[in-house]
Protein backbone atom coordinates (compact mmCIF):
# COMPACT_ATOMS: atom_id res chain seq x y z
CA UNK A 1 0.00 0.00 0.00
CA UNK A 2 2.84 2.30 0.93
CA UNK A 3 4.80 1.15 -2.21
CA UNK A 4 1.66 2.51 -4.78
CA UNK A 5 1.31 5.50 -2.80
CA UNK A 6 5.00 6.53 -3.32
CA UNK A 7 4.49 6.01 -6.93
CA UNK A 8 1.44 7.46 -6.98
CA UNK A 9 3.38 11.21 -5.56
CA UNK A 10 6.15 10.37 -8.15
CA UNK A 11 4.06 10.22 -10.85
CA UNK A 12 2.06 13.32 -9.39
CA UNK A 13 5.03 15.06 -9.06
CA UNK A 14 6.09 14.08 -12.45
CA UNK A 15 2.98 14.75 -14.24
CA UNK A 16 2.91 18.28 -12.43
CA UNK A 17 6.53 19.33 -12.83
CA UNK A 18 6.12 18.38 -16.55
CA UNK A 19 3.05 20.37 -17.23
CA UNK A 20 4.67 23.14 -15.58
CA UNK A 21 7.73 22.97 -17.40
CA UNK A 22 5.87 21.93 -21.10
CA UNK A 23 2.53 23.59 -20.71
CA UNK A 24 3.13 24.90 -24.77
CA UNK A 25 3.52 21.02 -25.37
CA UNK A 26 0.59 19.86 -23.81
CA UNK A 27 -1.80 22.85 -24.81
CA UNK A 28 -0.65 23.26 -28.24
CA UNK A 29 -2.92 21.38 -31.17
CA UNK A 30 -1.54 18.71 -33.00
CA UNK A 31 -0.74 20.75 -36.03
CA UNK A 32 0.93 23.76 -33.69
CA UNK A 33 3.28 21.05 -31.82
CA UNK A 34 5.57 20.67 -33.94
CA UNK A 35 6.32 24.19 -34.11
CA UNK A 36 6.67 24.01 -30.26
CA UNK A 37 9.37 21.44 -30.46
CA UNK A 38 11.33 22.84 -33.14
CA UNK A 39 11.58 25.92 -31.17
CA UNK A 40 13.59 23.22 -28.81
CA UNK A 41 15.46 22.25 -31.46
CA UNK A 42 17.10 25.51 -31.99
CA UNK A 43 17.94 25.98 -28.72
CA UNK A 44 19.72 22.08 -28.13
CA UNK A 45 22.17 20.98 -30.90
CA UNK A 46 21.06 17.34 -29.08
CA UNK A 47 17.41 17.40 -30.07
CA UNK A 48 16.48 16.37 -34.12
CA UNK A 49 12.78 16.64 -34.35
CA UNK A 50 11.11 14.34 -37.21
CA UNK A 51 7.67 15.77 -38.86
CA UNK A 52 4.59 13.75 -38.32
CA UNK A 53 3.20 15.37 -41.27
CA UNK A 54 5.75 13.76 -44.08
CA UNK A 55 5.13 10.57 -44.32
CA UNK A 56 4.95 9.30 -48.03
CA UNK A 57 0.65 8.00 -48.55
CA UNK A 58 2.86 4.35 -49.57
CA UNK A 59 3.92 3.88 -45.84
CA UNK A 60 1.25 4.42 -43.98
CA UNK A 61 -0.42 1.93 -42.07
CA UNK A 62 -3.36 2.40 -40.06
CA UNK A 63 -5.37 -0.15 -37.76
CA UNK A 64 -8.39 2.53 -38.75
CA UNK A 65 -9.04 2.60 -42.26
CA UNK A 66 -10.29 6.04 -41.92
CA UNK A 67 -7.44 7.36 -40.19
CA UNK A 68 -5.37 7.02 -43.78
CA UNK A 69 -7.70 9.30 -44.99
CA UNK A 70 -6.27 12.00 -42.82
CA UNK A 71 -2.78 11.72 -44.42
CA UNK A 72 -1.86 13.42 -47.12
CA UNK A 73 1.17 13.94 -48.94
CA UNK A 74 2.84 17.54 -48.16
CA UNK A 75 4.24 17.90 -51.42
CA UNK A 76 0.88 16.85 -53.18
CA UNK A 77 -1.04 19.76 -50.90
CA UNK A 78 1.36 22.57 -51.80
CA UNK A 79 1.20 21.51 -55.78
CA UNK A 80 -2.65 21.45 -55.58
CA UNK A 81 -3.05 25.01 -53.99
CA UNK A 82 0.60 26.82 -55.08
CA UNK A 83 -1.27 28.42 -57.91
CA UNK A 84 -4.36 29.39 -56.28
CA UNK A 85 -4.54 33.09 -55.61
CA UNK A 86 -5.80 34.45 -52.68
CA UNK A 87 -8.54 37.27 -53.14
CA UNK A 88 -6.05 39.93 -51.71
CA UNK A 89 -3.93 39.10 -54.67
CA UNK A 90 -6.60 39.01 -56.99
CA UNK A 91 -8.08 42.83 -56.11
CA UNK A 92 -4.88 43.88 -55.90
CA UNK A 93 -4.43 43.56 -59.59
CA UNK A 94 -7.03 44.95 -60.78
CA UNK A 95 -6.87 48.56 -59.10
CA UNK A 96 -5.59 50.07 -62.17
CA UNK A 97 -7.26 52.76 -65.09
CA UNK A 98 -9.87 53.44 -66.02
CA UNK A 99 -11.42 51.98 -63.08
CA UNK A 100 -9.07 53.97 -60.97
CA UNK A 101 -6.85 56.35 -63.13
CA UNK A 102 -5.10 58.62 -60.30
CA UNK A 103 -2.72 57.75 -57.68
CA UNK A 104 -4.68 58.99 -55.21
CA UNK A 105 -7.69 56.64 -56.21
CA UNK A 106 -5.24 54.03 -55.86
CA UNK A 107 -4.39 54.44 -52.87
CA UNK A 108 -7.68 54.82 -51.44
CA UNK A 109 -8.39 51.25 -53.21
CA UNK A 110 -5.75 49.90 -51.70
CA UNK A 111 -6.72 51.09 -47.71
CA UNK A 112 -10.20 49.72 -48.91
CA UNK A 113 -8.68 46.13 -49.85
CA UNK A 114 -7.13 46.02 -46.30
CA UNK A 115 -10.88 46.59 -44.92
CA UNK A 116 -12.21 43.33 -47.12
CA UNK A 117 -12.27 39.93 -44.94
CA UNK A 118 -12.01 36.42 -46.74
CA UNK A 119 -15.87 36.14 -47.60
CA UNK A 120 -15.60 39.45 -49.67
CA UNK A 121 -17.72 42.33 -47.40
CA UNK A 122 -16.14 45.88 -46.57
CA UNK A 123 -15.63 45.69 -42.58
CA UNK A 124 -13.75 49.41 -42.41
CA UNK A 125 -14.92 52.51 -41.93
CA UNK A 126 -15.09 55.08 -44.99
CA UNK A 127 -14.80 57.85 -42.35
CA UNK A 128 -11.53 56.55 -41.31
CA UNK A 129 -10.01 56.01 -44.06
CA UNK A 130 -11.16 59.56 -45.40
CA UNK A 131 -9.41 61.05 -42.11
CA UNK A 132 -5.94 59.10 -43.02
CA UNK A 133 -6.16 60.38 -46.56
CA UNK A 134 -7.71 63.92 -45.86
CA UNK A 135 -10.18 64.04 -48.30
CA UNK A 136 -14.20 63.87 -47.61
CA UNK A 137 -15.89 60.41 -46.95
CA UNK A 138 -18.33 60.72 -50.23
CA UNK A 139 -14.96 60.90 -52.04
CA UNK A 140 -13.95 57.54 -50.07
CA UNK A 141 -17.49 55.81 -50.88
CA UNK A 142 -17.18 56.57 -54.85
CA UNK A 143 -13.97 54.61 -54.70
CA UNK A 144 -15.61 52.14 -53.13
CA UNK A 145 -18.65 51.93 -54.93
CA UNK A 146 -16.40 51.38 -58.17
CA UNK A 147 -15.37 47.79 -56.43
CA UNK A 148 -19.12 46.91 -58.13
CA UNK A 149 -16.95 46.17 -61.64
CA UNK A 150 -14.43 44.26 -60.14
CA UNK A 151 -14.14 40.31 -59.55
CA UNK A 152 -15.42 38.65 -58.17
CA UNK A 153 -18.51 40.31 -58.57
CA UNK A 154 -19.88 41.91 -55.06
CA UNK A 155 -16.33 42.07 -53.14
CA UNK A 156 -16.11 45.52 -51.57
CA UNK A 157 -20.20 45.70 -50.52
CA UNK A 158 -21.06 46.13 -46.77
CA UNK A 159 -23.44 43.51 -46.34
CA UNK A 160 -25.51 40.78 -48.36
CA UNK A 161 -27.77 43.41 -50.38
CA UNK A 162 -25.83 45.43 -51.27
CA UNK A 163 -23.26 42.48 -52.23
CA UNK A 164 -25.84 41.52 -54.71
CA UNK A 165 -26.83 44.90 -56.08
CA UNK A 166 -23.09 45.25 -56.97
CA UNK A 167 -23.39 41.70 -58.73
CA UNK A 168 -26.62 43.09 -60.52
CA UNK A 169 -24.80 45.79 -62.07
CA UNK A 170 -22.26 43.15 -63.66
CA UNK A 171 -25.22 40.59 -64.93
CA UNK A 172 -25.85 42.41 -68.31
CA UNK A 173 -29.65 42.29 -67.39
CA UNK A 174 -31.64 45.24 -69.04
CA UNK A 175 -34.82 47.03 -68.03
CA UNK A 176 -37.62 47.01 -66.90
CA UNK A 177 -36.32 43.66 -64.69
CA UNK A 178 -33.05 45.39 -63.91
CA UNK A 179 -35.03 48.58 -62.25
CA UNK A 180 -37.07 45.83 -60.21
CA UNK A 181 -34.70 43.29 -58.95
CA UNK A 182 -32.85 46.81 -57.94
CA UNK A 183 -35.87 48.30 -56.25
CA UNK A 184 -36.11 44.67 -54.69
CA UNK A 185 -32.85 44.56 -53.35
CA UNK A 186 -32.79 48.24 -52.06
CA UNK A 187 -35.64 47.15 -49.94
CA UNK A 188 -34.79 44.03 -49.24
CA UNK A 189 -35.93 43.60 -45.62
CA UNK A 190 -40.01 44.15 -47.22
CA UNK A 191 -39.18 42.62 -50.49
CA UNK A 192 -42.42 40.84 -50.04
CA UNK A 193 -44.45 43.84 -51.04
CA UNK A 194 -43.72 43.55 -54.66
CA UNK A 195 -45.37 40.60 -54.73
CA UNK A 196 -47.77 41.72 -57.22
CA UNK A 197 -46.05 42.68 -59.49
CA UNK A 198 -45.80 40.76 -63.40
CA UNK A 199 -41.74 39.91 -62.90
CA UNK A 200 -41.84 39.31 -59.25
CA UNK A 201 -41.14 35.67 -59.95
CA UNK A 202 -38.26 36.80 -62.95
CA UNK A 203 -36.74 39.03 -60.32
CA UNK A 204 -36.51 36.37 -57.87
CA UNK A 205 -35.02 34.33 -59.91
CA UNK A 206 -32.29 36.45 -60.60
CA UNK A 207 -31.74 37.36 -56.93
CA UNK A 208 -31.15 33.46 -56.29
CA UNK A 209 -28.36 33.43 -58.85
CA UNK A 210 -26.48 36.41 -56.63
CA UNK A 211 -23.13 34.63 -54.72
CA UNK A 212 -23.81 35.49 -50.57
CA UNK A 213 -20.76 36.00 -49.88
CA UNK A 214 -19.19 37.48 -52.97
CA UNK A 215 -15.98 35.59 -52.10
CA UNK A 216 -17.56 32.25 -52.10
CA UNK A 217 -15.73 30.19 -54.74
CA UNK A 218 -12.19 31.59 -53.58
CA UNK A 219 -12.60 31.53 -49.80
CA UNK A 220 -9.36 29.98 -48.46
CA UNK A 221 -9.64 26.43 -47.67
CA UNK A 222 -9.57 25.60 -44.29
CA UNK A 223 -6.96 23.65 -42.54
CA UNK A 224 -7.35 19.83 -42.28
CA UNK A 225 -8.41 18.79 -38.84
CA UNK A 226 -6.41 16.29 -37.28
CA UNK A 227 -7.34 14.66 -34.28
CA UNK A 228 -5.33 13.88 -31.01
CA UNK A 229 -7.38 10.60 -30.56
CA UNK A 230 -9.33 8.29 -32.31
CA UNK A 231 -11.83 6.25 -30.85
CA UNK A 232 -13.73 2.95 -32.74
CA UNK A 233 -16.57 1.68 -31.66
CA UNK A 234 -16.52 -2.36 -32.36
CA UNK A 235 -18.36 -5.23 -31.77
CA UNK A 236 -16.16 -5.95 -28.65
CA UNK A 237 -17.01 -2.35 -27.46
CA UNK A 238 -14.99 0.66 -28.07
CA UNK A 239 -11.08 1.63 -28.25
CA UNK A 240 -9.29 4.31 -27.59
CA UNK A 241 -6.08 5.53 -29.14
CA UNK A 242 -3.77 8.33 -30.21
CA UNK A 243 -3.23 8.99 -33.28
CA UNK A 244 0.41 8.10 -33.88
CA UNK A 245 0.61 8.34 -36.94
CA UNK A 246 0.69 12.57 -37.00
CA UNK A 247 2.81 13.15 -34.01
CA UNK A 248 6.20 14.11 -34.64
CA UNK A 249 9.41 12.59 -33.45
CA UNK A 250 12.03 13.31 -30.83
CA UNK A 251 15.25 12.24 -31.07
CA UNK A 252 18.72 12.50 -29.37
CA UNK A 253 21.96 13.01 -31.13
CA UNK A 254 24.79 10.25 -29.32
CA UNK A 255 27.05 12.92 -27.34
CA UNK A 256 30.87 11.85 -26.27
CA UNK A 257 31.49 15.03 -24.16
CA UNK A 258 31.26 14.69 -20.96
CA UNK A 259 30.86 18.43 -20.05
CA UNK A 260 27.87 19.97 -17.72
CA UNK A 261 27.27 21.82 -20.73
CA UNK A 262 26.32 18.91 -22.56
CA UNK A 263 24.71 16.71 -19.59
CA UNK A 264 22.88 19.92 -19.16
CA UNK A 265 21.40 19.55 -22.67
CA UNK A 266 20.70 15.67 -23.01
CA UNK A 267 18.80 15.89 -19.92
CA UNK A 268 16.54 18.55 -21.33
CA UNK A 269 16.01 16.75 -24.36
CA UNK A 270 15.18 13.81 -22.43
CA UNK A 271 12.88 15.62 -20.24
CA UNK A 272 11.18 16.88 -23.89
CA UNK A 273 10.30 13.33 -24.62
CA UNK A 274 8.56 12.71 -20.99
CA UNK A 275 7.12 16.05 -21.80
CA UNK A 276 5.55 14.48 -24.80
CA UNK A 277 4.53 11.58 -23.68
CA UNK A 278 2.97 12.95 -20.50
CA UNK A 279 0.86 14.76 -23.27
CA UNK A 280 -0.12 11.32 -24.95
CA UNK A 281 -0.64 9.82 -21.66
CA UNK A 282 -2.94 12.90 -20.86
CA UNK A 283 -4.99 12.60 -23.57
CA UNK A 284 -5.24 9.47 -23.80
CA UNK A 285 -6.64 8.90 -20.27
CA UNK A 286 -9.10 11.68 -20.53
CA UNK A 287 -10.34 10.04 -23.67
CA UNK A 288 -10.82 7.26 -22.07
CA UNK A 289 -12.65 9.01 -19.43
CA UNK A 290 -14.85 10.75 -21.93
CA UNK A 291 -16.13 6.91 -23.54
CA UNK A 292 -17.10 6.50 -19.79
CA UNK A 293 -18.80 9.35 -19.45
CA UNK A 294 -20.16 9.47 -22.35
CA UNK A 295 -20.57 5.98 -23.51
CA UNK A 296 -24.09 6.46 -24.76
CA UNK A 297 -22.81 9.21 -27.53
CA UNK A 298 -20.26 6.71 -29.36
CA UNK A 299 -23.52 4.57 -29.46
CA UNK A 300 -25.51 6.97 -31.10
CA UNK A 301 -27.49 8.62 -28.44
CA UNK A 302 -26.99 12.36 -26.98
CA UNK A 303 -23.97 14.23 -25.03
CA UNK A 304 -24.93 13.96 -20.96
CA UNK A 305 -23.61 16.99 -19.14
CA UNK A 306 -20.12 16.65 -18.08
CA UNK A 307 -17.88 19.55 -16.27
CA UNK A 308 -14.06 19.88 -16.43
CA UNK A 309 -14.30 19.04 -12.46
CA UNK A 310 -15.52 15.66 -13.17
CA UNK A 311 -12.55 14.47 -14.87
CA UNK A 312 -9.90 16.80 -12.96
CA UNK A 313 -11.43 14.72 -9.81
CA UNK A 314 -10.42 11.57 -11.55
CA UNK A 315 -6.93 13.35 -12.09
CA UNK A 316 -6.89 15.24 -8.97
CA UNK A 317 -6.01 18.68 -10.75
CA UNK A 318 -7.14 21.87 -11.10
CA UNK A 319 -10.01 21.79 -13.55
CA UNK A 320 -7.99 24.90 -15.34
CA UNK A 321 -5.13 22.16 -16.16
CA UNK A 322 -7.78 20.11 -18.01
CA UNK A 323 -9.18 22.69 -19.82
CA UNK A 324 -5.31 23.44 -21.29
CA UNK A 325 -5.25 19.80 -21.80
CA UNK A 326 -8.49 19.62 -24.18
CA UNK A 327 -7.67 23.62 -25.68
CA UNK A 328 -7.78 22.85 -29.97
CA UNK A 329 -7.57 18.90 -29.38
CA UNK A 330 -9.78 16.99 -31.71
CA UNK A 331 -11.28 13.58 -31.05
CA UNK A 332 -12.32 11.00 -34.52
CA UNK A 333 -15.14 8.57 -33.73
CA UNK A 334 -17.80 7.00 -36.16
CA UNK A 335 -20.15 10.01 -35.55
CA UNK A 336 -17.06 12.52 -37.16
CA UNK A 337 -14.49 14.96 -35.61
CA UNK A 338 -15.45 16.53 -32.82
CA UNK A 339 -13.35 19.47 -30.42
CA UNK A 340 -12.93 17.46 -27.17
CA UNK A 341 -14.47 20.33 -25.48
CA UNK A 342 -17.83 19.57 -27.07
CA UNK A 343 -18.32 16.96 -24.40
CA UNK A 344 -18.21 19.21 -21.86
CA UNK A 345 -21.05 21.07 -21.84
CA UNK A 346 -23.32 22.62 -18.89
CA UNK A 347 -25.98 20.94 -17.46
CA UNK A 348 -30.08 22.28 -18.51
CA UNK A 349 -30.73 18.99 -15.45
CA UNK A 350 -28.65 16.22 -14.59
CA UNK A 351 -30.14 14.31 -17.91
CA UNK A 352 -30.07 16.91 -20.59
CA UNK A 353 -27.29 19.01 -21.79
CA UNK A 354 -27.30 22.48 -23.58
CA UNK A 355 -25.67 20.99 -26.32
CA UNK A 356 -28.91 18.80 -26.71
CA UNK A 357 -31.35 21.39 -26.29
CA UNK A 358 -28.70 23.34 -29.26
CA UNK A 359 -29.27 20.51 -31.86
CA UNK A 360 -33.08 19.80 -30.75
CA UNK A 361 -33.43 23.54 -32.37
CA UNK A 362 -31.15 23.37 -35.07
CA UNK A 363 -32.61 19.99 -36.03
CA UNK A 364 -36.46 21.26 -35.55
CA UNK A 365 -35.21 24.88 -37.60
CA UNK A 366 -34.14 22.66 -40.29
CA UNK A 367 -37.12 20.61 -41.01
CA UNK A 368 -39.84 23.49 -40.21
CA UNK A 369 -42.58 24.80 -42.32
CA UNK A 370 -40.95 27.27 -44.36
CA UNK A 371 -44.67 29.30 -44.46
CA UNK A 372 -44.59 29.37 -40.85
CA UNK A 373 -41.31 29.37 -39.08
CA UNK A 374 -41.02 28.44 -35.41
CA UNK A 375 -40.93 31.57 -32.85
CA UNK A 376 -38.70 31.22 -30.11
CA UNK A 377 -41.20 30.75 -28.00
CA UNK A 378 -42.51 27.88 -29.62
CA UNK A 379 -39.32 26.03 -29.76
CA UNK A 380 -39.12 27.26 -25.65
CA UNK A 381 -42.92 25.51 -25.34
CA UNK A 382 -41.55 22.08 -27.70
CA UNK A 383 -38.48 21.69 -25.52
CA UNK A 384 -39.99 22.24 -22.37
CA UNK A 385 -42.98 19.58 -23.12
CA UNK A 386 -39.46 16.77 -25.50
CA UNK A 387 -37.13 17.20 -21.88
CA UNK A 388 -39.09 18.17 -19.50
CA UNK A 389 -37.20 20.88 -18.46
CA UNK A 390 -38.05 24.71 -17.37
CA UNK A 391 -36.35 27.29 -19.39
CA UNK A 392 -37.04 30.83 -20.35
CA UNK A 393 -37.41 32.34 -23.88
CA UNK A 394 -34.23 34.34 -24.14
CA UNK A 395 -31.87 31.44 -22.76
CA UNK A 396 -33.66 29.99 -26.94
CA UNK A 397 -33.37 32.95 -28.02
CA UNK A 398 -29.49 32.88 -27.08
CA UNK A 399 -28.72 29.32 -27.98
CA UNK A 400 -30.33 30.31 -31.80
CA UNK A 401 -28.18 33.64 -32.14
CA UNK A 402 -25.01 30.99 -31.09
CA UNK A 403 -25.50 28.80 -33.53
CA UNK A 404 -25.95 31.90 -35.97
CA UNK A 405 -29.75 31.10 -37.02
CA UNK A 406 -31.70 33.97 -37.63
CA UNK A 407 -35.19 34.52 -35.88
CA UNK A 408 -38.70 33.75 -37.16
CA UNK A 409 -39.17 36.56 -39.47
CA UNK A 410 -35.70 36.91 -41.14
CA UNK A 411 -35.78 32.96 -41.64
CA UNK A 412 -39.31 33.78 -43.67
CA UNK A 413 -38.07 36.35 -45.67
CA UNK A 414 -34.97 34.06 -46.83
CA UNK A 415 -36.98 30.97 -47.59
CA UNK A 416 -39.15 32.79 -49.74
CA UNK A 417 -35.81 33.45 -51.94
CA UNK A 418 -34.69 30.13 -51.72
Amino acid sequence: MRLRQSQNVQVKSKLSNTLRSWLPILQAGLEELEDHLRAYEQENPYIQVRSGFEEPLSRVTSPYPYQSDLSANTETIEALTAHQKSLYELLTEQINAPLFPTPLSESVAYAIIEEINTEGYFEGCVETIAKSFGISAIQVEKIRQRFAYLDPPGVGAKNAPEAMLFQLRQSGIDDPLYSLVEKMLQSFDQISQFRDHPDYEAALRVIRTFKNPPALDILEPSSPIIPDLIIKTTKGGIEVAINDLFYPDIHIEEARNDHSFVRKKIKEARDLIDALQMRKATLYKIGLMIVEFQYDFFHGGDIRPMKLKDIADEFDHNPSTISRAIANKYLMCDRGIFPMKAFFTAGIDEEVSNAVIKQFIADTIASEDRSKPFSDQKLLEMIEEKFGVKMVRRTITKYRKQMKIGGSSERKRFYKLA
